[in-house]
């Protein structure tokens, strides 16, 4: 058997009245994503905990099996591990867009 975990990170939206009260991707054409859909199998997790900030990093931990409580510490060195950047224990990461 074979997973696939698939977290529509950003995906959500709110109804738009000249959509007919439907999210833009109510209405968007998405056939492989329904496909998907229609044939596994469906559920949601809370994934943080009124504690922490809502967002994607630190969902992803949670998803991943860490404990956010325990190991979030912002998501400048989540980001900087991915670009294989160490950090110290004395060592600050920001991260900001641009």
């Amino acid at each position: 058997m074979k997973y696939a975990i698939v977290v529509p990170d950003g995906m959500a939206d709110r109804p738009v009245a000249r959509l007919g009260g439907r999210t833009p991707l109510d209405v968007a054409a998405k056939p492989n994503m329904d496909r998907v859909a229609s044939t596994g199998r469906l559920g949601s997790s809370a994934t943080r905990r009124p504690s922490l900030p809502p967002g994607s990093d630190v969902a992803m931990l949670s998803v991943l099996g860490y404990d956010p409580t325990a190991c979030y510490t912002g998501r400048a060195p989540l980001e900087a591990a991915s670009m294989g950047i160490e950090l110290g224990p004395n060592d600050v990461a920001f991260r900001c867009n641009l």
